[in-house]
C-alpha cells in the first residue's frame, strides 16, 4: 500500500500549492490513500468546512489536526460531519474523533490516529499522556485487521517524537511528525520496521516565518511585544510530504518548490 502524507497546509498559499501539485503527484504515483494535516488550513489557524471540502475534491482523503483544530469556533459544530481528526488525547467528550478506520476498498483498511505532544508551549494541562493513550488504543484493535496503522504526532520537541517513535516501533506502520512547519530529513525505517519522520513540514509560503509575514515576527522578536499575525500570501510556495510504501518498507520525501 502507498500512502501520501502531506504536511500542514497553511492558509491560502498552502491550499494553492496543494491544488497545483497534488494532481501531478497522483498521476505519477500509484497512491492508495492521501492524508494531510489541516490545523492551519483556514486563515493560518483553524479548519473551515468549505476549505476541507475544497481539499477533499483535489484528492485528500482524510485530515488530521493539532492545537489549532478548534481556533475557528464553528468547527465545534461541524467537525463530526467532516473527514477530520482532532488530537485523540484531548479529554473524553471533546467534539470530533481522534482516530478513524478508513477503508481504501481495493487495498484494505487503514487506522489513522492523531495525537498531540506534552512538550508544547500551549499544551493543555488536561492532555492525556500520548504514550499511554496509544497503549490503550492499540489494545482495542487487532493489528491484523489493518493494512496500515498511521500516526500523526503533532508535537514540538524532537526528543518526544523520537521517543514515541521508538516506543511504538513495530506496533504501528508509520509515525509522522507535524507542528514545527519545518521539514526534517530524518525519514527512516526504525529497527523494528516502523516508518518514521520527525516533521513533514508545511505547505505554504516559505518567504515567511512559518507562514507568517516575516516583518511582523521580526518586530515581535526585536521589541519583545506581541504582534497581530498576518499570513504571507506572496513569494515562493513549498509542498512538503512523504510517500509511505508499507510493502516495500520505504518512506520517501516528496517536496516541491514553486
Amino acid at each position: 500500500m502507498k500512502i501520501l502524507f502531506i504536511g500542514e497546509i497553511v492558509a491560502r498559499p498552502g491550499r494553492e500549492i496543494v491544488r497545483q501539485i497534488l494532481p501531478e503527484i497522483l498521476k505519477e504515483n500509484d497512491i492508495d490513500a492521501v492524508f494531510a494535516n489541516a490545523e492551519n488550513l483556514s486563515g493560518g489557524k483553524g479548519i473551515a468546512k468549505h476549505n476541507v471540502e475544497e481539499m477533499h475534491k483535489v484528492g485528500i482523503d482524510y485530515f488530521t489536526g493539532g492545537d489549532h483544530t478548534f481556533d475557528i469556533k464553528d468547527t465545534l459544530d461541524y467537525i463530526d460531519e467532516l473527514p477530520v481528526l482532532r488530537p485523540a488525547n484531548l479529554p473524553e467528550g471533546t467534539p470530533g474523533e481522534g482516530y478513524a478506520v478508513i477503508d481504501t476498498v481495493s487495498k484494505g483498511k487503514v487506522l489513522l490516529v492523531n495525537l498531540m505532544g506534552n512538550l508544547m508551549g500551549n499544551t493543555p494541562a488536561y492532555l492525556e499522556n500520548p504514550f499511554l493513550y496509544m497503549d490503550d488504543l492499540l489494545k482495542k484493535f487487532d493489528k491484523k485487521d489493518f493494512k496500515a496503522i498511521i500516526l500523526d504526532f503533532h508535537a514540538e520537541a524532537t526528543s518526544e517524537k523520537y521517543s514515541l517513535g521508538h516506543y511504538l516501533d513495530g506496533r504501528v506502520t508509520a509515525m509522522v511528525g507535524t507542528n514545527t512547519h519545518v521539514p526534517t530529513c530524518d525519514n527512516m525505517v526504525l529497527p523494528k520496521g516502523t516508518l518514521y519522520v520527525s516533521d513533514l513540514g508545511m505547505c505554504g509560503a516559505i518567504d515567511s516565518s512559518l507562514g507568517v509575514d516575516v516583518d511582523i515576527t521580526i518586530k515581535m522578536f526585536t521589541t519583545g511585544m506581541k504582534q497581530r499575525f498576518e499570513w504571507e500570501n506572496t513569494g515562493r510556495k513549498a509542498f512538503r510530504s512523504v510517500l509511505l510504501d508499507t510493502e516495500a518498507k520505504t518512506i520517501i520525501r516528496i517536496d516541491k518548490l514553486i
